[in-house]
């Protein structure tokens, strides 16, 4: 199968040649209107079994001649800004359907998106396929949705959003791009009617959390002009709010471009696109917190007995493999087709051309997790199960039996101190106990309205420290609170054992840098069938604080209906 790719050494072109590079049945027309930068590229690739070739394509020269000398079987447009294509945008697409040519792309934008449509019977009669918008969005999101769906008597509210890592690098052209709509209006499905938004200028916050991972951190988002505003109203016309936002980091960077969209919403300013050169310089150069982002899509509703539910889907992307994601719907497509599996002719979004399975089975090579919370099934859980979701059943047994009703657990454990002036005080202020080879420690579960708390018994000496769900930018967290200090942690599953990962801490709700923060080493785990514990707390500083493990048994239980009743308060 030969692909022509019109913009295959740009960023979103390269990512598509990168992920298709190791089919041997391929054959890449790397196009672009340099043959040097197209040449250049390929001899990048070195490692390609499809056969990679360097083409000179100028979109706005005489597309059928060129299109008729290179024969390809399918057109992949990864260039852009679709947005700023103006006045014969679909041209493109016409040659295409005159060549019986296939056709994708991967278009941002609602209004190209939505006028593909216009050529589905032209593309009908040439036999070919016209999918636009063949990216993260509308495909994953309405996979995603449908999934999510799945037994629900109606969707009312549809929200999701992408965070890219600071590091993903980020095309010109989708600077251009975002540029052009910022604080412009455009159509939306907003509290049951059609309404204009203002991207940019409208914000939410969320915390994408694959159960059982540390969750990425707290997001601010800010809505975009993408096809899903229109396309996930075609599927679900009883959806009353439609929104989509994206989160880049760092923070204030992101904060700069809301402020300046707010001049063009207001009139001040007629467009952002002459700082289009500033604003790519900037999020490719002013970067910095963690190489991982992620993505999410939350839907509210009703069930079929007439019950709220709200449901949500969390995928997370460790270091580079996150920015290929948005090609991932092109691969799938084309994997489909060179296996036999060729999409329906006609023109379209392809909100309907792939399912989240497609999307499972290659994000199963990556570093790429995603997870689904039911969180209105979970609100009447106990704290652990209830912020590890899915993964909770998952951990074995002796540690869900620890976690789910115990009121008291006995057993041994042993503890080491550090020896420095500044570790004693340390751990005097908390608590800890003193060092011990072989001491009994009894661990006593208090379940509240809004937590529990854990007192630790070893041998004569106690402390104790209160545990609740985080809120805010500690979502999703659990957060442990002795005195006036807040840990907030992940709670990580994997490999037989649950670890408590710190990603936050506080002094009287003042939040304190984590270059600060003491580190910690605590997991759970099971060996010969008994739950142990391992707690390891140290500071640069100090050295070791404290260091305290062993085994628990549960002696006595809660009231199984006592303590739903007080998670559901809580």
């Amino acid at each position: 199968m030969k692909l022509l790719i019109v913009g295959g050494y740009g960023i979103f072109g390269g990512r598509i040649v990168e992920l298709l590079e190791n089919e041997p049945r391929l054959s890449l027309l790397v196009a672009g209107r340099s043959p040097g930068k197209a040449g250049a590229f390929c001899r990048t690739r070195v490692d390609a079994k499809a056969e990679l070739v360097p083409t000179a394509f100028d979109r706005d020269g005489d597309l059928g001649v060129q299109l008729a000398a290179l024969r390809p079987d399918a057109v992949i447009d990864a260039s852009g800004p679709f947005q700023a294509y103006g006045e014969g945008c679909y041209r493109l697409i016409e040659a295409c359907i005159a060549g019986h040519t296939h056709y994708l792309d991967l278009a941002d934008g609602s209004d190209f998106v939505a006028g593909v449509a216009a050529f589905d019977e032209q593309a009908r009669e040439a036999g070919v396929f016209v999918l636009s918008g063949v990216s993260s969005f509308p495909v994953l999101t309405a996979a995603v949705v449908r999934r999510l769906s799945s037994g629900l008597a109606r969707v009312e509210t549809i929200r999701g959003g992408i965070a890219p890592s600071p590091f993903a690098g980020v095309g010109e052209n989708v600077i251009r791009a975002i540029a052009s709509y910022a604080g412009q209006p455009v159509r939306l499905t907003r509290d049951g009617k059609q309404a204009e938004g203002y991207p940019l200028t409208e914000q939410m916050r969320y915390t994408i959390a694959p159960p059982g991972r540390v969750p990425v951190r707290s997001t601010l988002f800010s809505l975009v002009d993408v096809p899903d505003l229109r396309a996930l109203a075609a599927l679900w016309p009883e959806a009353k709010t439609i929104w989509m936002g994206a989160g880049p980091v760092p923070e204030v960077l992101h904060r700069a471009l809301v402020g300046l969209a707010w001049l063009v919403r207001v009139g001040l300013v007629r467009s952002l696109s002459l700082l289009s050169p500033l604003m790519h310089w900037a999020s490719n150069r002013l970067a910095w917190g963690e190489h991982r982002g992620g993505m999410f899509v939350a839907v509210e509703g009703a069930d079929d007995a007439g019950r709220p539910a709200r449901r949500s889907w969390h995928l997370l992307a460790e270091g580079s493999d996150g920015p290929l994601i948005p090609a991932m719907a092109v691969e799938a497509v084309i994997r489909k087709a060179i296996g036999g599996r060729m999409p329906a002719p006609g023109a379209r979004a392809a909100v309907r051309d792939l399912e989240l399975d497609d999307y499972e089975t290659l994000f199963a090579s990556k570093t790429i997790y995603t997870g689904f919370r039911h969180d209105s099934e979970e609100q009447g859980k106990p704290l652990y199960p209830r912020l590890l979701g899915d993964a909770w059943k998952n951990l074995p047994a002796p540690i869900r039996a620890m976690h789910e009703g115990t009121a008291v657990a006995e057993g041994r454990a042993s503890v080491e101190r550090g020896d420095g002036m500044l570790s004693r005080l340390a751990a005097w202020l908390v608590g800890f106990p003193p060092a011990q080879t072989d001491v009994a420690v009894k661990v006593r579960f208090d379940i509240g309205a809004d937590g529990e708390t854990w007192t630790r018994t070893f041998g004569t000496h106690s402390f104790s420290s209160r545990q609740l769900a985080g809120q805010g930018r500690s979502e999703r967290l659990l957060v442990e609170r002795f005195g006036p200090l807040n840990f907030a942690m992940a709670l990580v599953a994997g490999d037989n054992r649950l670890s408590l990962v710190m990603r936050r801490w506080s002094f009287l709700g003042l939040p304190l840098p984590m270059w600060l923060c003491p580190r910690s080493t605590s997991y759970e785990t099971v060996q010969d069938g008994r739950f142990r514990f391992h707690v390891d707390i140290s500071h640069p500083l100090t050295g070791l604080i404290a260091r305290y493990r062993g085994w628990l048994e549960p002696a006595s239980r809660h009231n199984d209906s006592k303590v739903r009743e007080e998670a559901m308060a809580g």
